[in-house]
């Protein structure tokens, strides 16, 4: 743990922090430098990768053929004119560096997910100077274009955006957003006319400097979504972090020598906090009561509340940027048991903090047990903590393939997505310096950074199962080199296949459309909760099991880097034709047991109830598929 205020004084004139306004003073030789946003990882420096044609391993090795996973299509789908903005060209603040996440959502309920892109802002437009930057509601249209319509619908923000999360926090049927900015936070509640309103205030959720993820989980098991924001880092434009100043210790800010904007080591944090959904449109901030305060005012990043140990109580995952990760356990009496280290969560395998930007939560084995991959700052390794069970974790990342890869890149939205419906989760990650200085420099990366995907594959004898890297074929989606940060994942066309939609800084956004030439079957859900349950069935678990294999998907109000998934639950069948079974955990303790009836659908599945809906192609089936059963109920709602 890192000390502040007058501590910071001592610290920075002894150590170079990695992540940190760094001194120009030795590094004493017993402490290790842990990663960080302005430094160097673990290994001070890892050796620079070129490709044949000596570009930075981050813009290069594209490759002339193979195979075409994602396909560009940002311009066709009317994406391309809408602009992020955030500060200066020059970033000479860390304001202006992290960026902004990006959401799917049904937002108007007709079975086509939409697009909610956050926008960010500068210091002449909070100083009414200039006009703000406006935040996007992209409406899709069901032919593969999109319209914004965010300024009618009321979700333009124009303030300074970081992170979005999606839920039914008061189970009309709507889903809901709300937006971590710097400055106050907004709650968009969801009007059922296409329209939203800003409820924040009225809410007690607004906070008030820096919030930048959010996540949504009925912790304490009353049928209501509740909310946990994470803070960053204490951005005083009064005492602003000048390299060299007082606000930084009287401090150099370097990287490789470089002067680069400061922080966030050295500066003051923000806290996390809990609200409790009272179920009158307000919140309670019952953080301390919890038992999730965060005391030491870690640099707080993305968040998922999802159930880690089974209990079907949902668990809270916090990724904190160059200090030690979160992990807490519900306990199921409306507090949580601080897990962070015990669990092997909090640190690498090396002993190390991280700088965690995007957390991905998914069952990549198949063993009914959720993992997490957790980007991270360049010249360091990405981190895929392998779930060993009773939330016990092991950082499994050069043994799965994963590590060596990603060192070169400044990783931040990730994703864990079956891009070829075979069954089995595969990875993708954006990339994107946070420094433009460095494409001033010869150091082996850049600012503007491509994608990167890798193939979930077995390992010898068909036993453990690690990641191929997918190289980015040329003119694909693979090959777009953009400052990436926030990214979703969902599908967004329809058609049982994966798409991603990127969120970069100072630019208009990516959508890759999934093109694999894959002819696997697939299913997909939307989960409606009963009386007992959230309305959005927010963290259900669904364990599927069709050709061969049980697989696990759970839905999530977050995830990525301060982004927002498709909610709906997808499984990739690969071959098989039966379209098998599904055990649903919803949240209030029901279990079901419903078999569907046939491939390639989006069914809607209602606590309780059963199939109640299905999509083939974006339209309701016609066919003759045999009508499902009802639900088989192993275990009746607990007692709220």
């Amino acid at each position: 743990m890192f000390l502040r205020g007058l501590a910071w004084f001592v610290l920075v004139a002894a150590l170079r922090l990695p992540g940190v306004c760094q001194s120009q003073q030795p590094q004493p030789p017993a402490k290790p430098a842990p990663s960080g946003m302005s430094g160097i990882a673990g290994g001070l420096g890892a050796a620079p990768v070129y490709d044949e044609q000596h570009l930075p391993i981050t813009k290069g090795g594209i490759v002339d053929k193979g195979p075409v996973v994602f396909q560009d299509v940002t311009k066709e789908a009317g994406l391309s004119g809408w602009i992020h903005k955030m500060g200066v060209p020059e970033k000479n603040f860390i304001v202006e560096t992290n960026g902004s996440g990006v959401a799917l959502l049904d937002y108007d309920n007709d079975g086509w997910l939409d697009i909610y892109l956050v926008n960010g802002s500068t210091f002449n437009a909070l100083d009414g100077k200039e006009e703000p930057p406006h935040a996007a509601l992209f409406h899709n249209n069901h032919d593969g274009t999109f319209t914004d319509v965010a300024a009618k619908a009321g979700v333009t923000n124009d303030r300074w955006g970081y992170g979005v999360s999606v839920a039914d926090y008061d189970n009309d049927g709507w889903p809901d957003i709300y937006v971590g900015n710097y400055g106050k936070n907004r709650l968009y509640h969801n009007n059922h006319d296409g329209t939203f309103t800003d409820v924040a205030e009225t809410a007690r959720v607004t906070l008030g400097n820096w919030s930048p993820g959010s996540t949504w989980g009925d912790y304490d098991g009353d049928g209501r979504l509740d909310l946990y924001v994470t803070g960053y880092v204490h951005f005083d434009r009064d005492n602003l972090p000048v390299a060299g100043s007082k606000a930084v210790g009287f401090a150099n800010c370097l990287y490789r020598g470089a002067t680069v904007n400061c922080g966030p080591r050295g500066l003051p944090g923000e806290p996390d906090h809990l609200f409790h959904n009272n179920g009158d449109g307000t919140f309670t901030d019952v953080t301390v009561k919890a038992g999730v305060e965060d005391k030491d005012r870690y640099y707080g990043f993305s968040t998922i509340f999802v159930d880690i140990n089974g209990d079907g109580k949902p668990d809270l995952v916090v990724g904190n940027d160059s200090e030690p990760n979160f992990l807490y356990i519900n306990k199921g009496d409306g507090t949580f048991d601080d897990q962070s280290y015990v669990s092997g969560f909090a640190l690498n395998k090396d002993g190390r903090e991280i700088a965690s930007m995007g957390i991905a939560a998914g069952d990549y084995e198949n063993n009914g047990l959720i993992d997490f991959f957790v980007t991270d700052f360049g010249d360091d390794y990405k981190v895929l903590f392998h779930n060993d069970g009773d939330a016990s974790f092991s950082d499994v990342s050069y043994k799965a393939g994963i590590a060596q890869t990603t060192i070169p890149f400044v990783g931040w939205g990730d994703g864990f997505i079956d891009y070829d419906n075979d069954g089995w989760l595969d990875l993708f990650m954006t990339n994107g310096h946070v420094y433009p200085q460095v494409d001033q420099h010869d150091w082996g990366t850049s600012f503007a950074e491509r994608p990167l995907l890798f193939h979930n594959v077995p390992g010898a004898g068909g036993k453990e199962r690690h990641f191929d890297y997918v190289p980015p074929v040329k003119g694909s989606g693979l090959a777009v080199v953009v400052p990436g940060r926030g990214a979703a994942f969902g599908d967004l066309f329809n058609d049982g296949k994966i798409d991603v939609i990127i969120n970069p800084i100072d630019g208009p956004p990516v959508l890759l459309r999934n093109v694999n030439p894959d002819h696997h079957h697939w299913v997909e859900m939307k989960l409606v909760g009963g009386a007992k349950s959230p309305r959005d069935a927010t963290c259900a678990t669904v364990y599927h099991k069709a050709n061969g294999m049980r697989m696990r998907q759970d839905v999530l109000s977050s995830g990525s880097y301060i982004s927002s998934n498709d909610r709906r639950i997808h499984f990739g069948l690969g071959d098989a034709t039966n379209a098998g079974t599904a055990e649903i955990h919803w949240p209030s303790g029901a279990k079901e047991t419903i078999k569907l009836p046939a491939v390639d659908r989006i069914y809607t599945i209602t606590e309780g109830v059963g199939i109640t809906g299905a999509l083939c192609g974006g339209a309701p089936c016609t066919d003759a598929a045999p009508a499902a059963a009802p639900p088989s109920q192993s275990t009746k709602p607990a007692a709220h």
